[in-house]
């Protein structure tokens, strides 16, 4: 089961609380990002099994292409 109960699909939009959509048995997950608290007791936790604090972490981030100039 999914860890929170409302769910989206993926494919047609369609709100359940299941992982596979009853109406067009796609995959759906998480209708909403899980709640975050400034008072995380588990944050260097979540940190360290990132990377996060390692050198050359902000180079393996995505990056936006470069705007277009018009």
């Amino acid at each position: 089961m999914a860890r929170q109960k409302m769910q989206k699909c993926t494919e047609c939009g369609e709100h359940c609380l299941s992982t596979k959509c009853p109406t067009c048995g796609g995959f759906a997950k998480a209708a909403a990002p899980m709640k975050w608290s400034p008072e995380d007791k588990r944050a260097h936790l979540r940190r360290q099994l990132e990377g996060v604090e390692e050198p050359g972490w902000s180079e393996s981030l995505p990056t936006l292409p470069p705007k277009k100039s018009e």
